[in-house]
């Protein structure tokens, strides 16, 4: 009897196995139960040849690498995103893009200085709190900055407070909302006590700013990012800076016990005048049209604490392997290729802002753009902005998609390099990974190569690929994109 049930349980394995192989032949764990017309079939088989080449041949992986272990963290202005520069142009030359230019833009030049520290003092215990500057946050007082910590949980909040607020450090504590699926939604709605808070703060009269890291996680990496000033004078500015997660728990606990401890913190922070650098950009030239252009790209810069692995050196090699997996298929496209790697997203976005500013004055025609900057995590799919038309026929590409794990096709943004070419006629398209585990990496020291996987990096490649495949073939007829 035991020898019949392994004989059986055998026979179960061999089949299933023979059936996905039959499967995967196909292309997908589905296509057989879909019914594809004949230039869908074709569709269908180039992309999945994007995705073997990408899985077997792919190179993102290992110019991710190159990028990470050998310049490491690119901030704006400083002598790692000129080495990215010439890095990113050496490699556009190498994989034979058709040309490859560096486009000029004055960025701006923010340093941390000194590593940054913070203390307070409970029941006679000193408490050390992880912490780091703010992009373009004021340095502190060369003997650091020491006063009461007020907490509050959100902007409003914090101007609710009005007066209160004089000659206190403001503890931001506003959490990410665990509830949201979608970890990005639940970063924007707090990340403006970030950015704001301290040009809120000030006008009340706070000697500075900490806030919660913008993660989702409990964690002892505080998470940098931008902040802004606004219109205040620059006498008003106070210092702003982030605290890890798990400290900002405690912090919060400590308060409510000790509601007049005093928190002390030091950076040396500074903004230097604005510095030169680049955008990075090559293209495959279109064979029917050639003034038509699709831009797909990421940033090559990254905050300075770690090496810049999915925000976004992810983005920048998946940009370049949609190129290669092009050439290496020999898809020759009817439009224009055009890969950028944006310089300055992080604080400014003046490549972005200078690339558009450059197309108007050209008049180059754009007719689609693509941008990864969600990290490089398993494909989840494509957020669209793009008028209705072009929404819904994007939208009608799921069943190619689907079988590759993109189910997500949604209308919703972009990209902040490639959203300022937004017009009526162009079609704008975010690539979204998973989001779970971004947020445990963005902007800390810990974003690191290792940090990504080879498979699904490459997967996010392929699925790049695929959809400007499509866009290039049906997107735009001569009737519906006029010069």
């Amino acid at each position: 009897m035991k020898k019949t049930i392994l004989l059986l349980s055998l026979s179960a394995i061999v089949n299933f196995s023979c059936s996905n192989t039959k499967e995967s032949k196909n292309g997908s764990d589905n296509t057989n139960s879909t019914v594809l017309s004949t230039d869908e079939k074709k569709d269908s088989t180039n992309i999945k040849h994007f995705f073997n080449s990408a899985l077997t041949e792919g190179k993102s992986y290992e110019w991710l690498r190159d990028l990470t272990q050998n310049i490491g963290g690119r901030l704006s202005g400083s002598p790692e995103a000129a080495k990215a520069v010439l890095w990113g142009e050496k490699l556009m030359k190498d994989i034979g893009l058709d040309s490859v230019w560096l486009q000029p833009v004055m960025v701006p030049h923010w340093v941390r200085g000194e590593k940054e520290e913070a203390n307070y003092t409970v029941n006679g215990e000193q408490k050390n709190v992880p912490i780091c500057a703010l992009g373009f946050s004021i340095a502190t007082p060369s003997n650091g900055l020491t006063a009461e910590v007020i907490e509050v949980k959100s902007l409003d909040e914090a101007k609710e407070m009005g007066n209160k607020l004089k000659d206190k450090i403001v503890f931001f504590n506003g959490a990410f909302d665990n509830t949201l699926i979608n970890t990005f939604h639940a970063y924007g709605g707090c990340v403006g006590q970030r950015f704001s808070g301290a040009r809120v703060c000030s006008e009340f009269g706070a000697k500075g700013v900490i806030v919660r890291s913008m993660t989702n996680g409990i964690d002892d990496y505080p998470h940098t990012g931008s902040m802004g000033y606004g219109d205040i004078p620059k006498d008003q500015y106070i210092p702003a800076a982030a605290i890890s997660s798990r400290a900002a728990e405690i912090l919060s606990k400590d308060l409510k016990e000790n509601p007049n401890l005093k928190f002390y913190f030091k950076q040396s922070c500074e903004t230097l005048p604005d510095a030169p650098s680049h955008n990075v950009i090559g293209e495959i030239k279109g064979t029917e049209e050639l003034e038509k252009i699709i831009v797909v790209g990421g940033h090559l810069d990254s905050w300075d604490l770690g090496e810049g692995a999915h925000d976004d050196g992810t983005g920048v090699v998946q940009s370049l392997e949609v190129a290669y997996l092009f050439k290496k298929n020999n898809i020759k496209p009817k439009n224009t290729i055009r890969i950028v790697f944006f310089m300055n997203e992080e604080n400014g976005t003046r490549g972005a802002k200078e690339y558009a500013k450059q197309a108007k004055q050209n008049n180059e025609i754009h007719v689609a753009g693509l941008e990864s900057d969600a990290g490089g995590h398993t494909p989840r799919g494509f957020s669209i902005d793009a008028n209705e038309n072009n929404t819904q026929l994007l939208k009608s590409w799921k069943k190619l998609l689907a079988p590759y794990g993109l189910h997500d096709l949604l209308k919703g943004g972009s990209g902040a390099d490639i959203s300022p070419l937004k017009n009526d006629e162009i079609t704008l398209v975010g690539y979204r990974p998973d989001s779970q585990r971004y947020f445990d990496y963005h902007h800390t020291s810990i974003d690191t190569f290792d940090k990504v996987n080879k498979r699904e990096l490459e997967l996010g490649s392929a699925s790049m690929a695929s959809l400007v495949y499509l866009m290039d073939k049906y997107l735009y007829t001569e009737d519906k994109v006029k010069p």
